[in-house]
This record gives structure tokens, C-alpha cells and sequence, in this order.
């Protein structure tokens, strides 16, 4: 169910609680309720509750993305090396700040063939709480960075954290960006741990997965070197998104849609 949806089922619920004369304590239920499917709705991107985001292909073949988050960085370039040495695509979600810090290593994502995301110019802390003005700033403003430096304009957009709400979904819609999520989430900002990393990931694994990672620390490289020798063994190709989503055959679908 969309937000707005919900918000007319909860204000009808709230009435006929009224016309049966429920008690106060009913309203806090119904009202902690509510509160409790918008928030899960705003850090799950899997749901679609905002917005529309492509988390996984449905596809018979065994294949897999590979998305990283938030570089460019230091790290970056081993990871370009790795992917360029098994002639795998990757899409890489910038950050404008971080493109105007690492300036050749944006430009070598391009020339390499990976596909590029706007990641957003500063992937603020406060994300969920800017107004529509200010995260379409942010939106364009990581354009303008993409352009100068790489020549270069992307359709896909990935929320900072993964959060959505009503004002960042009207940022994507006015900027005409394609909201691209993920299913398979390594949480390798979090976990220390690098086998415990490439073991949530490849516990989760699906045809079609699209993988979040993040290509700002040497332990995700490492990781990412044991995740390329499991798709080898278990026979998985890769796929990015350059012009994936006018091809024709091709269907994505967020949590619960055309599962596989």
C-alpha cells in the first residue's frame, strides 16, 4: 500500500473507531501504528512505499549486479583494477563531492565502461529531513559535478542510506531520475567481520540480486575478491544498468512484485 493510500485508510479507520466509540487508547494504537509502516516505509527501500525503485531484474539466468556506494574514493582505483581484471561491469553511485576529490578516478569509472548513479552532491546526514528544494539541489548539483568532470549525464539516482519520504520522491520525479535500490544489502559500513560480509551476501543471493557495497574501505575489496570467485564457481554472470532499462525483455520489480 502507497503512502497516500495508507493515510486515507488510516483517517477511515480513525472513523469508524469515532462512529463505534473506541477508546483513547485504540487512537494510540492506531496512531503508533501508522507512524511505525511510515517509518518502515521510509528506510525500506525493498517496499516502494515513496517511491518506486528498481531493486531486483527478474530473470531465468544466474546473474547478479554489482552496485557500490559512495566514492569515489582512495580505495576505488583496487577496485577498478579487480573488475577490469575479470572484465566485470559494475554501476558506481557518486558522491559530487567525492567526484571533485577524486577527479580521474570518476573519469576512469567511465572510460572503463561501468555504469554511473547520482549518489547525490554531499549524501547529507540529514537526507530524510531536507525539503524538496533542497534534495533537488543536491540532485543537480552532483549533475553539474558529473558533467564538468566526466562529460557525462545519468538517468540513475540511489537515496543516501536508502531513505525516501514524500519530498524526496517529488526531488526524483522533477529531476527525471530512476530510483535504483537493491535486495541483497552487505551492511558492510557495519560488520567488521569480512567473512561474516561475504557470508550475508551470499546467503541472500538470488537470480537477478542487485547487491550493495561500498567501495570505501580495503576490508570491501577484500570481500569483493571472495565474492567474485563465488560467482565463478556457482557459474554467475553480472550485469550493470547501461541502457538496461530500455532493453527490451527486461523487468525489474521492488519487494514482493515478481518474485523469483
Amino acid at each position: 500500500m502507497k503512502h497516500y493510500s495508507f493515510i486515507i485508510f488510516y483517517l477511515f479507520l480513525n472513523a469508524v473507531i469515532y462512529t463505534f466509540q473506541g477508546t483513547f487508547w485504540v487512537y494510540i494504537f492506531c496512531f503508533i501504528l501508522f507512524s511505525a509502516v511510515v517509518i518502515w516505509g521510509s528506510f525500506d527501500i525493498q517496499l516502494g512505499y515513496f517511491v518506486k525503485s528498481f531493486t531486483h531484474k527478474r530473470t531465468k539466468t544466474r546473474e547478479v549486479a554489482l552496485t557500490f556506494d559512495d566514492g569515489p574514493t582512495e580505495f576505488t582505483p583496487k577496485f577498478l583494477d579487480l573488475l577490469k581484471e575479470k572484465n566485470i561491469k559494475a554501476t558506481f553511485f557518486c558522491i559530487g563531492k567525492q567526484i571533485e576529490k577524486y577527479p580521474e578516478t570518476f573519469q576512469r569509472m567511465i572510460a572503463e565502461g561501468h555504469s554511473v548513479g547520482n549518489h547525490t552532491y554531499s549524501h547529507s546526514n540529514n537526507t530524510g529531513f531536507l525539503s524538496t528544494s533542497k534534495m533537488i539541489e543536491e540532485i543537480e548539483k552532483c549533475d553539474e559535478v558529473m558533467l564538468k568532470i566526466g562529460s557525462f549525464k545519468t538517468d540513475l539516482y540511489r537515496a543516501p542510506f536508502g531513505v525516501t519520504n514524500p519530498n524526496i520522491a517529488k526531488a526524483i520525479k522533477k529531476t527525471h531520475k530512476t530510483s535504483v535500490g537493491w535486495n541483497v544489502r552487505s551492511l558492510d559500513t557495519l560488520i567488521q567481520d569480512e567473512q561474516k560480509i561475504l557470508n550475508k551476501v551470499t546467503k541472500n543471493l538470488k537470480k537477478g540480486s542487485i547487491i550493495l557495497l561500498h567501495d570505501t574501505s580495503g576490508k570491501t575489496y577484500n570481500v569483493l575478491v571472495g565474492l567474485l570467485l563465488f560467482l565463478e564457481r556457482e557459474k554467475y554472470s553480472t550485469f550493470d544498468f547501461e541502457n538496461i532499462f530500455t532493453t527490451k525483455g527486461t523487468k525489474f520489480f521492488t519487494k514482493d512484485k515478481g518474485r523469483l
